[in-house]
């Protein structure tokens, strides 16, 4: 490929966004509705009208880097494919019998998801291997065909296979994937040791489960946009966004689903660290608002904060140290990232006891808020940002127009009516819950992690996130807020930052005390070179190529365990213990004088790419503004302010300082500046809001 461009899309559940990088630095945006039926039928639509707004043809693309969220969507919406799980003699209730506990003692009214494979799909065989990786009962392949047939005839699509202490000889896992393959080779197989060769069976047994529940809808979502691409001309390289923040090729994504379930989410967060360091921004909270949910991380002292597995849960889904056993749990690399379900198309509803809900159910792209006038009718957050007066009458540069009356309806029979209320007070209540809501999601991140938001500034992005940065931070008493360029395309954005990233593991077991450092040293060798050769493979020189290693490490008889970064210089039992001591007090404020025992070995291996984009000096393709100079109009900012008229200005020609009340417009997003905060813009080219 000769090409120079690239372009990076965000397939949200109302918008896909996409931005385009030139050659020159210059960037073009664009906003355009999703199809969920067919998702990427949007991202191809999108970029042939971003080439022809950008003057380039297909062949001038470099590459085309790409988060979706088909992985969390199949989850939420449970409609994966038909799985299996082959397992060892008496583990077949594993995924029921998970961690043993709940993720709330005292909430009476929790109940436990159900098994993405029903019980009646979950066989086992006679093998066995013991804990030192001995062979105890050898496996019969003939046996291993004959259940996977017996599955495949019961409907099941898609097999997971998970057997004990595999992780210290894969010897058994391997030869079942092999001979199902070779027997039944138009049903998918995900062996654990291909995604999890860790030890925990259940938590292998579960990342086994989703990645093959979620493989064959990934699969042909990729497979159709890569389609879909070359039919446009375009044969340029697809990455994916992974759940970590990095980006790998489209063959590894249709290989290992589960490292993509948060795909392009994680993205907006890397974006938003390195926006961080161009500014001179080190602690940031990382607050993300889209049409179907929102999401906050940390960025402390310059760093992201991430952790190696993640729960994906119905209300607020969240990396918790502290919270488990409350969903789907995957044992994955993920950006700490806390989402809730309340974003701009969240649908607001009075329950029986005559209380005021918003979300998790959303309107979507189709049929969307009542105002989008595209046969939605229940009433959203968006629909009573409209009511209010704190959005335009377009959204998403002039493509989509507004209907005030549609709001005002929905919101008034659905809500108001229900309530005794005047549409404006029940727009303004639906603005408060989905708020608390959102504070939720940033508190799980900060207040339930030791961190007081107060000490950080609030990073917002996101189509609906602009409209709602400032009341967040002034309900957790965050003092300023900061809105970068392109805030509605900032996760695509964020992608054009992103390096490439390959995962290496090695089962560790044993005391620190004991370990063997040579043979530890061996084993990083080892998987140093194996991640040379991958990386290489996909074109990274050896001058571009970075290896990260971890250590995970805990008390002796704990369960859970701590990241701690090593190098060859820290090969000594006294140096990590004295290391893991100080991380392990960082987070949890005390520490054992137990003997540590390590686990595992991890490698993060990256392919740092050149021409990403710089945050320092972004810039942005001119958009017309619609209404030329500044206007007025009416607002409700809140209870006590009630209406009131404020200026709107557009955001390119935005150049000095504005006090509040205002709205600062552009065609991805909207800028709410409320009574008594104060707007400037910074040398980087971010709105700075003092609150």
């Amino acid at each position: 490929m000769d090409g120079t461009a690239r372009i990076a899309v965000d397939i949200g559940g109302t918008f896909t966004d996409l931005v385009l990088l030139s050659a020159d630095g210059r960037s073009h945006y664009l906003k355009q509705a999703s199809t969920p039926d067919r998702p990427e039928q949007a991202v191809i639509d999108g970029i042939a009208t971003l080439l022809k707004t950008a003057g380039l043809v297909p062949g001038d693309i470099a590459e085309v880097l790409h988060g979706t969220t088909v992985g969390s969507n199949t989850l939420l919406q449970k409609q994966g494919a038909v799985t299996g799980l082959i397992t060892t003699r008496g583990f077949r209730d594993v995924l029921e019998i998970g961690r043993v506990r709940t993720p709330g003692m005292f909430d009476l009214t929790w109940k436990k998801p159900e098994p993405l494979v029903p019980r009646r799909f979950r066989r086992e065989v006679d093998e066995r291997i013991s804990t030192e990786g001995e062979v105890l009962t050898p496996l019969d392949a003939g046996e291993v065909v004959a259940v996977a047939r017996g599955l495949v005839e019961d409907g099941v699509t898609s097999i997971a296979i998970c057997f004990l202490n595999s992780y210290r000889n894969p010897e058994h896992e391997r030869a079942a994937e092999a001979a199902i393959r070779d027997a039944l080779p138009d049903t998918a197989v995900t062996s654990s040791v291909s995604v999890l060769p860790e030890i925990k069976e259940y938590e292998r047994t579960s990342t086994a489960v989703v990645n093959a529940y979620v493989l064959p809808v990934l699969q042909s979502y990729i497979a159709r946009l890569e389609a879909g691409l070359g039919e446009a001309g375009i044969d340029a390289p697809l990455l994916v966004s992974n759940s970590n923040g990095g980006l790998a090729a489209a063959k590894t994504a249709q290989e290992k689903p589960v490292f993509f379930i948060s795909s392009g989410r994680s993205a907006g967060v890397v974006g938003a660290t390195h926006m961080g360091r161009a500014v001179g921004e080190d602690n940031l909270i990382v607050f993300d608002m889209g049409g179907t949910t929102a999401s906050a991380a940390l960025v402390h002292d310059g760093k992201l904060s991430r952790t190696n597995e993640y729960e994906f849960r119905a209300g607020i889904s969240t990396p918790s140290r502290f919270i488990k056993a409350g969903g789907y749990m995957m044992r994955v690399p993920t950006v700490d990232v806390a989402e809730v379900g309340s974003g701009g198309g969240s649908i607001a509803w009075v329950d029986a006891g005559g209380l005021l809900n918003v979300g998790p159910l959303s309107a979507g792209a189709e049929p969307g808020p009542a105002c989008y006038a595209m046969g939605g009718e229940k009433p959203t957050v968006t629909d009573a940002n409209v009511v209010l007066g704190l959005l335009p009458e377009t959204l998403a540069g002039g493509s989509l127009d507004l209907d005030v009356s549609a709001a005002r309806a929905a919101i008034g029979r659905d809500v108001a009516e229900p309530l005794g209320l005047s549409v404006e007070d029940a727009a303004i209540g639906i603005r408060d819950v989905a708020n608390v809501n959102m504070a939720r999601a940033i508190r799980a991140v900060t207040v339930e992690r030791g961190v007081d938001p107060r000490d950080f500034t609030l990073l917002g992005f996101g189509g609906s996130g602009p409209v709602h940065a400032c009341d967040l931070a002034r309900v957790l008493n965050v003092g300023r807020v900061l809105f970068p360029p392109m805030p509605g395309v900032f996760t695509a954005m964020g992608m054009l930052a992103g390096d490439v990233e390959r995962y290496f593991i090695q089962a560790w077991p044993g005391y620190l005390r004991n370990a063997d450092m040579a043979k530890l040293s061996a084993t990083m060798t080892d998987l140093a070179e194996r991640a040379e050769a991958t990386l290489k493979e996909e074109g990274y020189a050896a001058s571009g190529i970075t290896l990260d290693f971890e250590i995970d490490l805990r008390f002796e008889d704990q369960d859970n365990e701590v990241a701690v970064p090593v190098t060859r210089g820290m090969l000594d039992a006294d140096k990590l213990r004295a290391r893991f001591i100080e991380i392990y007090r960082s987070i949890y404020q005390y520490a054992s004088d137990d003997e540590v025992e390590t686990v595992n070995l991890r490698l993060i291996g990256r392919g740092v790419r050149a021409n990403k984009v710089d945050f320092a000096h972004v810039r942005t393709a001119a958009q017309p503004s619609p209404g030329g100079a500044a206007q007025m109009r009416s607002a409700y900012f809140d209870r006590v302010s009630g209406w009131r008229d404020a200026p709107v200005l557009w955001r390119e020609s935005f150049s000095g300082e504005q006090a509040g009340p205002a709205i600062i417009e552009s065609s991805d997003s909207t800028i709410v500046v409320p009574p008594g905060a104060r707007a400037s813009l910074d040398a980087a080219g971010n709105i700075v809001v003092e609150v």
